[in-house]
């Protein structure tokens, strides 16, 4: 079979990484770091990834170790969260952008629930691109919980195919200078182009982006074939 290249990635998904260390750097409070992501990094990737064409953005937003954080960053999110999803979410449905959900949302704060559900429901037919935020997600939570109600079948049950049917990711974008996946999508990263950067998910802007659009372009995919 002939390799295969794309210049484009139809999927991008990101570990958003490095918000903490971000915040002690610059000598603030841990929360500054989530905030600068949540309301500016978000929507300027989202609008860089309309430009190039790209049709699915998925960003890990809280993964299930992160309760195992302080209680006052856990309550710190959960308010930010209360903050700026609903305005954010209303800006890139302005936009055309999609706004979707993987994660076992059911431990989230009911008022939080309400709020996100609302604006999945609302820009469902959204088509210039799909932003997903990974909330309350871990590759193995969504594997058992998979198997759990699907048994063999449990790939159909997975929550990118269940809530949203999503593809699986062509480029996986690491800021933060970590090189592992930490159980992001699990079973949809198999063939999934990998990109690391030491470049903190704050600092990571447009210019980044495009540097790991660029690496991309530059791989040939084989599928093992």
């Amino acid at each position: 079979m002939p390799e295969t290249k794309s210049l484009i990635p139809k999927h991008v998904a990101i570990i958003m990484d490095g918000n903490r260390r971000w915040a002690k750097q610059h000598g603030l409070a841990i929360i500054k770091g989530h905030r600068k992501v949540a309301e500016e990094m978000i929507e300027r990737l989202a609008d860089f990834a309309i430009v190039q064409k790209v049709e699915y953005l998925t960003l890990w937003a809280f993964s299930t170790e992160n309760w195992q954080r302080s209680s006052d960053e856990v309550t710190g999110i959960m308010d930010l969260f209360r903050e700026t999803f609903a305005t954010s979410a209303e800006r890139l449905h302005k936009k055309g952008v999609r706004v979707a959900v993987i994660g076992d949302m059911s431990r989230f704060p009911k008022d939080i629930q309400d709020g996100v559900n609302f604006w999945v429901n609302e820009t469902k037919s959204n088509q210039k691109l799909t932003v997903t935020f990974a909330l309350n997600y871990g590759g193995r939570d969504e594997i058992s919980r998979a198997i759990k109600t699907g048994g063999e079948d449990f790939e159909q049950f997975l929550d990118t195919k269940k809530m949203i049917n999503l593809p699986d990711p062509d480029l996986l974008i690491r800021p933060g200078g970590e090189k592992r996946l930490s159980g992001f999508l699990t079973w949809q990263t198999v063939y999934t182009e990998l990109y690391f950067t030491d470049v903190l998910m704050p600092d990571f802007d447009e210019k980044e982006f495009k540097l790991a659009l660029e690496d991309y372009a530059q791989r040939q995919r084989r599928f093992g074939k």
